[in-house]
């Protein structure tokens, strides 16, 4: 793996950057620090939709102080890693890419705790559907903490245009084209509080991470995700349901995809092993970002318990 220079330099000054051919040379870039000595903890970052690891960015200084290893990648089709297209992407490949870097990283034989947020949350709970049936090429996984996945299809809402985008078959290529830098903004301004809305400086982060290699040309493919999430409901929520890994929930209240009290209600029923943190009311939904101070606080009780 080479250093490459990394054009969101907020999260550049904390973290080596690398791009590495881990899956059917693609490139795949992700972010790698070593954090406290004298502990062999590693956490793995997965990040959400349409966004890439830059989202960890506010919290990635403490966890570091936690965590003897903290790892982010982008996933294929984010960020700055490879945007193959045409392309079908699927959840079972992101978590294939997941599992070759940590093979890639020599950690496969060390149990890894996994911090998911959204799209993140289905490729975690396909991680851990192959870790518990043992899977060949399995991550172990210590713990599992989520944030505001749609893991529920029948407590997600999509937003308009990500239903546009999944829906319209071939005329979906059209929309990507359409997609700018104002249309972006306010659909990611439509998901976060009120009074955490991204700066400027951050909208723009966001979308060069979108933009780049054009990655808004396969934005209609990747969220075929939330067709995938109906179809294979019983598989995912099922190893949920049935794990004897740790596992804990950080959720924002006032998200508008997976809504207060529906979502955290049927989390609650399901999941009964599962520790929950719910935050501020004026939290949306993505919650490492509008409450670092909060969700690092909530993470850090949940790791610190077992």
């Amino acid at each position: 793996s080479y250093l490459i220079f990394d054009r969101n330099e907020t999260l550049h000054k904390y973290t080596q950057v690398y791009t590495q051919k881990l899956h059917k040379d693609f490139n795949m870039k992700f972010n790698m620090s070593f954090g406290v000595v004298g502990s062999s903890d590693v956490l793995l970052l997965l990040h959400g939709f349409p966004t890439s690891s830059y989202d960890w960015y506010k919290i990635w200084d403490s966890l570091t102080q936690r965590f003897n290893r903290v790892i982010a990648l982008d996933f294929l089709g984010f960020g700055f890693s490879h945007k193959p297209r045409p392309h079908r992407y699927s959840i079972f490949e992101q978590a294939s890419v997941v599992e070759a870097l940590v093979a890639h990283l020599g950690l496969s034989e060390q149990r890894i705790n996994i911090l998911s947020h959204d799209y993140g949350d289905t490729v975690a709970l396909e991680l851990l559907y192959r870790s518990d049936h043992n899977r060949s090429g399995h991550i172990t996984i210590n713990s599992l903490c989520l944030s505001n996945g749609g893991i529920f299809p029948e407590t997600h809402y999509p937003r308009f245009l990500q239903k546009v985008l999944k829906d319209s078959g071939f005329i979906s290529p059209v929309f990507t084209r359409l997609i700018n830098f104002r249309l972006f903004s306010r659909g990611i301004r439509d998901v976060f509080g009120p009074y955490t809305q991204p700066t400027e400086a951050e909208f723009w982060d966001m979308w060069t991470g979108i933009r780049f290699n054009d990655g808004n040309l396969v934005m209609d493919s990747i969220l075929q995700y939330i067709n995938q999430r109906l179809k294979h409901r019983e598989r995912w929520v099922g190893t949920l349901t049935s794990t004897s890994a740790p596992l804990h929930m950080i959720y924002g209240p006032l998200d508008p995809v997976n809504p207060h009290p529906e979502f955290i209600q049927l989390y609650q029923k399901l999941v009964q092993r599962s520790t929950v943190s719910v935050l501020d009311e004026h939290v949306s939904h993505y919650p490492q970002l509008e409450d670092p101070t909060g969700f690092f606080n909530a993470y850090l009780s949940f790791i610190n318990s077992f």
